[in-house]
């Protein structure tokens, strides 16, 4: 039989064979206060109950954990008393180009946009589902029509549900497709509910609710372009938003501001959503911001992008030479000259 064990710092140590685990208790290393695990399950006890001085050695050990498929599965873990979604910690990696690292306990379970994660350790099955899980008792008619909702935004028809089958904790992490900087948002500190741009959202604890939301106002709707479509999160958990270049966090007390639809991220239920004209004709025309921008307003927080992907892309289109661009910077004699000796277009 194979044992974890947890060491004095609250690391988990092993796998390792009861008769090595016997000789830690002999030499002090570990005490029958210490709480170990037997490969496979899920179930911590003390060391006192679990081996107990008077048993005999067993044989027999399972596998170890890189050969999952033979552990037995784990039941499913629902939410912390009172709340509706499970309880992840999680850490967010890197600087410019972030990942966010979620470590899920035994039994839980995080959800996610179709093609975000990065990494999972074994032990941690995911699943595509039609539905964001929050609703377990929902029909499948349901579920049909908020996959319809979901296809609107221009989203995959189906959620992934990565779940910790294991008997210790494991870890499973996601990023976005390109480069910016991950909000990691507690939303039962927030009201329970954020709205944000509908390619914004990366992922989110099992019981978070993922609709959408039109915005009310015409003008929001007409010129509103991007903002007019906007992803509703509800729940009590933690959820993940992307941002392209850097997330500029914004507290609004009764002000009123004025931004870019692109560079929206996301904001919470107390600010108010609207499109109005940038300025005098001129401004609109020649100003190079755009006809209208998104005023925000009210009371509570604003998440800004500094970089929209739809901005970055449009002005790699611009320079690109494949797709009708000029070459910008020094040595474009000579650079037009490089490709013609490559024989990278004519």
């Amino acid at each position: 039989m194979q044992y974890y064990y947890m060491d004095s710092s609250g690391q988990t140590q092993g796998p390792v064979e009861e008769q090595k685990l016997r000789e830690l208790r002999k030499s002090n290393s570990v005490q029958d206060s210490t709480y170990v695990a037997e490969v496979g399950s899920a179930e911590w006890k003390t060391l006192a109950d679990t081996l107990p001085a008077e048993a005999t050695l067993t044989g027999g050990a399972p596998p170890p954990p890189g050969e999952s498929g033979n552990v037995p599965p784990v039941e499913a873990k629902g939410p912390p008393p009172g709340r509706k979604c499970h309880e992840i910690d999680y850490e967010v990696i890197g600087d410019d180009i972030q990942v966010v690292e979620i470590e899920l306990d035994p039994g839980e379970t995080v959800i996610a946009e179709a093609g975000a994660m990065n990494y999972m350790e074994d032990g941690v099955n995911f699943e595509a589902k039609m539905g964001d899980g929050s609703k377990p008792e929902e029909g499948f008619f349901g579920k049909l029509m908020d996959a319809g909702k979901r296809v609107i935004t221009g989203e995959s028809i189906f959620m992934t549900h990565f779940t910790n089958e294991f008997g210790i904790k494991r870890k499973v992490a996601f990023a976005a497709p390109y480069p910016g900087k991950i909000a990691a948002l507690n939303m039962a500190k927030m009201d329970g509910e954020i709205l944000c741009q509908k390619d914004s959202f990366l992922c989110a604890a099992l019981g978070t609710e993922v609709s959408i939301a039109f915005t009310k106002k015409f003008g929001a709707g007409l010129f509103g372009g991007e903002g007019f479509i906007l992803q509703k999160l509800k729940g009590d958990g933690m959820a993940f938003l992307h941002a392209g270049g850097t997330i500029v966090k914004k507290e609004l007390r009764g002000e009123i501001l004025r931004v870019d639809t692109g560079c929206i991220v996301g904001f919470t239920s107390g600010i108010s959503y609207d499109v109005k004209r940038a300025g005098g004709l001129k401004s609109m025309i020649f100003g190079g911001e755009g006809m209208f921008l998104a005023t925000l307003s009210g009371n509570g927080t604003v998440w800004l992008q500094s970089l929209p992907f739809s901005r970055l892309a449009d002005r790699i289109i611009r320079y690109a030479p494949s797709a009708g661009g000029k070459e910008k910077g020094e040595g474009s004699v000579l650079g037009g000259i490089g490709r013609k000796l490559r024989g990278d277009g004519d």
